[in-house]
């Protein structure tokens, strides 16, 4: 692994930073996740331009609202400006195949933008896995208010994945804070996202966003 990264010891532990061939590498793991999401999309097996234009375009806006925080949690995880949101719409537009691999490609993303990496099983489960989630919003693609159905199942399937990551590989922060391991990780990862999902809930309760959002799904699959 010393292709990819690099041990860091410090006052916190042993971490990994990615170097140079390791941001490339994920780099080009994003490009083919992306071209293969989009292989997937609909039923003639062939790269389609406008699923790929759509899907970049919301991993793009989701990755320049990441930054736009509103609150950040003292050891990770934030609420910021609507960024699940634009992930889930991928699902919500292209169905599950698509939502979940252009996730993963996300989390890629996110790796490289804000790397923390303890371990291979910890880096999949905080990044893959996690932001992956936000792909099941396609299980409600042609749904009735499927945009909301979607984003709910879909920071739902995040917030599992965090929970297990703080429960398995960061339960040491629960001490002192007079709670079991399980119950800090639920209460810390659910403050941010619960907290994030909430607003972002009452914004697509608007009618007039709600429409708009629906407009733009028939913008992306026209």
């Amino acid at each position: 692994m010393s292709l990819f990264v690099n041990k860091v010891v410090d006052e916190w532990g042993t971490s990994y930073s990615l170097t140079t061939l390791g941001y490339g590498a994920l780099v080009a793991a994003i490009l083919i996740l992306l071209i293969l999401a989009c292989y997937l999309t609909g039923e003639n097996k062939r790269v389609q331009t406008k699923p790929l234009v759509f899907a970049a375009a919301a991993m793009a806006l989701g990755m320049i609202t990441s930054f736009m925080k509103l609150f950040e949690a003292p050891m990770g995880g934030s609420v910021t400006l609507f960024s699940m949101l634009f992930i889930c719409c991928i699902g919500y537009w292209y169905g599950l195949r698509t939502g979940l691999i252009t996730g993963f490609a996300y989390g890629l993303l996110q790796l490289i933008s804000d790397p923390y990496i303890i371990s291979l099983p910890q880096m999949i489960t905080d990044y893959l896995l996690a932001f992956g989630a936000l792909g099941l919003s396609g299980l409600f693609c042609n749904k009735k208010n499927g945009l909301i159905k979607g984003y709910i199942i879909g920071v739902l399937g995040r917030y599992l994945f965090a929970f297990l990551s703080g429960l398995i590989f960061f339960a040491a922060y629960a001490k002192g804070s007079g709670m079991s391991a399980p119950v800090y990780s639920l209460a810390y990862n659910g403050s941010y996202l619960g907290c994030e999902a909430a607003m972002t809930l009452i914004v697509l309760a608007i009618p007039a966003v709600n429409k708009a959002f629906a407009r733009v799904k028939q913008m992306a699959i026209a």
